[in-house]
This record gives structure tokens, sequence and C-alpha cells, in this order.
């Protein structure tokens, strides 16, 4: 990978994004068997959900591509996409769009630390996951504990999706060393950025949890700040918030998913019933603003299910106290309720996109702030800030030619 990334290739590459997420890729499995998962690149591993359209358990999957100057694109599997496919010539691979070759690609090759294994013989790879060049995240439960009430949210599949690969990837709770160990190991191989997540569990488990987490990491590898970020559920009592600043994460993530509360109520039922109703995850939000600062909260939204209005004016009023609200393209998970029905079209969730990215910049929000509060890297979102020149310190000589343009 050679070439330079320019602004219009940013926001080409953007909307294709998009489009590829919605009609997803199909590959052929004589081409997936020929992709060195075992030594070089990195492959789908299930934490927390199955984003591809189906359950495909052939042959291991690639989880992103980039093109020649870089840009990432995520692979959503589809092994009846009409639209994208992916073959492989000569040992190149290449992106085809209704089988007209649109570029060579790359498969995102996986971190050294992803083959070792903890003090007590897990791999690493299975307890955290690569989600960016200096990012790496931990489903610590791939369950989530609604099921039991009938309350799931109806877009989800982190319970079907442990039925079909839990046993298959070796998925299993983690425990705060597996965890220490394996960031200590990311961190040495240049990793900087640690988010941790999982199903729905009580309030009183989650925050002890997260508490031990903290406790392992900095006992493990000796940083104070390890630049942790913490997802929970919006709890009753807002002092707990304080306790997550407190055991040393620095950013901290509550996401709503649905804001029409009529909707929510429908789509997201634990959330209404078991936590203090729609109005609280509001307010949970608001307390911490106050207690990790502007930029350093985020509540991520499934955007596709309420109307592009209504989800707009909660990322206006959400970007407006300093929280980074970050609408999720929906793809109908295979095992949610959901499933089988159809996302909005590519157009819709590039526009949203566009005016997401708006009121970011409106309300003052950079690129760092980004960083700091997602649960990813190499967004789509990232590359809109690239475009307009706010590129991390860290990534300015991976781009030259849009720092050049910027200056």
């Amino acid at each position: 990978m050679s070439e330079i990334l320019t602004r219009d290739e940013i926001f080409k590459n953007v909307e294709l994004e998009h489009r590829i997420f919605n009609e997803g890729i199909t590959i052929g499995d004589d081409v997936l068997r020929r992709i060195d998962f075992d030594n070089t690149y990195l492959e789908q591993i299930y934490g927390q959900f199955n984003m591809n359209h189906t359950n495909y358990k052939e042959t291991k999957l690639p989880e992103s591509f980039r093109t020649a100057s870089g840009f990432r694109f995520r692979v959503c599997f589809d092994p009846g996409s009409q639209e994208f496919s992916i073959t492989e010539e000569d040992g190149k691979y290449f992106l085809n769009q209704r089988g007209k070759e649109l570029f060579e690609i790359f498969f995102e090759k996986k971190p050294k630390w992803y083959d070792k294994k903890t003090s007590d013989g897990k791999y690493m790879a299975r307890v955290c996951q690569y989600i960016g060049p200096s990012k790496i995240s931990v489903s610590y439960s791939n369950e989530c504990a609604l099921q039991d009430k009938g309350l799931d949210c109806l877009f989800c599949n982190i319970n079907a999706t442990k039925k079909n690969f839990g046993e298959l990837q070796g998925l299993e709770m983690k425990n705060p060393r597996q965890i220490a160990e394996t960031v200590k190991a990311a961190y040495a191989e240049g990793f900087r950025h640690f988010n941790i997540t999982g199903g729905f569990i009580p309030e009183r488990r989650e925050v002890e949890y997260y508490i031990d987490v903290a406790e392992a990491i900095r006992e493990e590898t000796g940083l104070d700040n390890f630049e942790g970020q913490v997802v929970i559920g919006a709890p009753l009592d807002l002092d707990v918030i304080d306790k997550y600043r407190d055991a040393g994460y620095r950013s901290i993530s509550t996401n709503m998913e649905i804001w029409d509360k009529n909707i929510f109520k429908t789509i997201c039922p634990g959330k209404e019933q078991l936590c203090g109703g729609r109005d609280n995850w509001v307010r949970v939000l608001e307390r911490e603003v106050e207690v990790f600062g502007r930029g350093n909260v985020r509540s991520t939204f499934v955007a596709g299910i309420e109307p592009k209005s209504s989800l707009l004016e909660g990322i206006e009023y959400l970007t407006g106290i300093g929280v980074m609200a970050a609408p999720s393209q929906w793809n109908p998970n295979p095992g949610s309720a959901l499933e089988g029905h159809r996302a909005p079209s590519a157009e819709w969730f590039y526009d949203l996109t566009l005016k997401t990215y708006a009121f970011y910049r409106k309300n003052g929000l950079t690129h760092l702030d980004y960083y700091n509060s997602m649960n990813g890297e190499d967004t789509v979102c990232d590359y809109l800030y690239n475009a307009d020149g706010d590129i991390l310190p860290w990534e300015r000589e991976l781009y030259p030619g849009l720092v050049k343009n910027a200056a």
C-alpha cells in the first residue's frame, strides 16, 4: 500500500463503505481457504455480535481490508450478494461490483499478540480483539441476561451469536487477569486504547467487575492511565458513574440505541423496564458528561430503525452537551428478532453520516474526542475528520497528502 489518500477518495469510499455494508460481499469458499489466517491475516471473531448477513461457519472470514491508499472497509459477508464480491488472481485480491473489478484490496493483518496466550492458556485473540491500529476491545461477556426475562433488544443477536459461535471460537466469560495480560501484550506492541463492553448484567455486579478489571490492568501494566473506556447500562444510582472514573477509566459509553420515546419502549424493552426508562438514559448521559467531560462520553444508536428526523434530533441534542452520539449502520442481524427486515438504502446512511459529522464539528467535538470515545478506529467519521485536516498526531505520517492540503 503506497498510494496517497485524497480528500475526494475519502468521500467516495465513505459512500462505498455504506453500500458494501448494506449489500454484503460474497467470497467463494475456494478463495477464503487460500487466505492465510493462521499466520498473517485478521479473522472475524464474534466476541459479541455477528455483523454478517448470515451465520457462515465453513471457513474463517476476513475482518476487513484496505485500499492501496489505506482506506479500511469492514467485511460484511453475504454469500448471496449480487452487488459485491472479492476474487483472487495470482495471489492478489480484488473488490468487484456486479462483476466489474474496482480495485486491488489488502486484507488487514493481525497483530503479533493475537498468537500469544495468557498465563492460564487462553489465546489472547479470544480475550480482546483488534478494532484498529491502536485500539483493542474486549467483550467480557458474550451473552445478555435480558433474554431470560424475554426483554432482548429486538435488533440484537448477542445470544444467538454465542449459540452459533461461542463453542466454535472458544469464546466465554473473561476474567480480569486474562484481560490485563492481553492489554499488556497489546500495549507493548504499540496499542494505546482499551474498550470493555458486554451483555446486560445486574448493575451492582457490573461496576464491581469493571473495577476489578481496571485494578488488574494497572497492576499488570504499571499504568495509572491506561486509556480505558467502559460501556455500561444506565444505572439507577447516578453516583455509580463516579466509581468508574475513580477506578481509572477515562471515557464512558451508555448506548441508548433509539432516541424516539415510543420506539425505544418497543425496540429496547429491557432498557426501558429495568433502567429507569428512556428519560433516565438521557439523565445518565448528562451526568457522565459532568463526571468525564465533553468528548469523553459516547452513546451509540442503531440507525435505520427509527425515522431519520427523530434520530437527528437526538444526535443534535447529545452532541450539543458534549456526547459523541454515534449512529451505527443497522444490519438486520441473523438471530435477532428483526432478522429478515430490510435496512434503509446506502444513500440514507451516507446522508445521516454527513449530517452527524456536521453536528460534531458545529459543537466543537474534535477528532481526538471522537477517538477517545469510540469503540472503533478508521471508521467513516475518522476519515471525514482526516479530510478536514483534523488528523491525529500519531497518524499524520500516514496521510501526507491530507496534511499538505490542510496546511
